[in-house]
């Protein structure tokens, strides 16, 4: 379990907070999805429910971080990667720059946790598989087109098997089959037992994927509850967040008069015929 109490995060040299008295607890297999508008403080919170901020990139956090029941507050750095990881919207921003080959970049993970070479290839061919990315294991990892790149870093994210994932726009650079291969791996993940938090703009893979939704605002969560509960709120348009293409068409029935059930009775019933 990963959970977040009252964490009130200031980067540094900022003379107001980003977060305020933010909770948060995440349960082994559990999928949550974060939304919210621009400069809300997605990210932000990423970083805080990673560990990295302060422990990396420095600031003040007023509230605590646990991991599995261990403060992370205690962790040194090494020790905050073995149990969670956090994957960015730049993969550049997470490609090592020393690996020769996607394979090699895929495995620094499991290597860096002093795992076994066996148990290092074995984690490293599983991620490569789940994301169907055979065809570029012998690629120059600096030579690959950013949807290509945001895969491997994801790969080399699930090689590491950590308890916990943290990703922000995991899919900003891929097509609808990437994203999908990325749903896909996220929800095995799950049923291994990870938990995950995904901050995306993409409601759709989220409407997929998750089975709760968080809305931020001025660094605030503002709703907290259900996937098609909090998508089918007429809040989130104010909030300057879109809702999946489902809960869009459900309201724009309803807005006609139709009920969307009828809708999906006639559907099958065509289908059936």
């Amino acid at each position: 379990m990963l959970e977040l109490t009252g964490a009130t995060y200031r980067y540094a040299g900022y003379a107001r907070p980003v977060l305020h008295g933010v909770d948060l607890r995440l349960d082994d297999g559990e999928i949550v999805g974060l939304v919210g508008p621009n400069e809300a403080g997605k990210s932000t919170l990423c970083l805080v429910a990673s560990g990295l901020a302060p422990a990396s990139i420095g600031g003040d956090l007023k509230g605590t971080l646990t991991l599995d029941g261990t403060p992370a507050a205690g962790l040194k750095t090494h020790e905050l990667a073995a149990r969670v990881v956090v994957g960015f919207q730049n993969p550049n921003t997470q490609r090592s720059g020393i690996a020769a080959t996607v394979f090699e970049e895929i495995a620094l993970g499991p290597m860096n946790l002093g795992l076994a070479v066996e148990e290092t290839v074995a984690r490293t061919r599983e991620a490569i598989a789940r994301l169907h990315l055979e065809s570029l294991i012998e690629r120059d990892p600096q030579r690959l087109s950013g949807g290509q790149a945001q895969l491997v870093g994801i790969a080399s994210l699930l090689a590491m098997r950590p308890r916990h994932v943290i990703l922000d726009e995991p899919t900003a650079q891929l097509d609808p089959a990437g994203t999908r291969l990325v749903g896909e791996a996220l929800r095995a993940l799950a049923e291994a037992g990870t938990s995950l938090l995904i901050a995306e703009h993409k409601t759709d893979l989220l409407d997929e994927v998750c089975g709760r939704i968080l809305v931020i605002d001025g660094g605030r969560i503002v709703m907290d509850g259900p996937t098609a509960t909090v998508f089918d709120d007429p809040r989130l348009h104010d909030l300057g967040v879109e809702p999946p293409a489902r809960a869009r068409l459900a309201r724009a029935l309803a807005d006609r008069g139709v009920e969307p059930a009828a809708v999906t009775a006639a559907l099958a019933q065509g289908l059936g015929a």
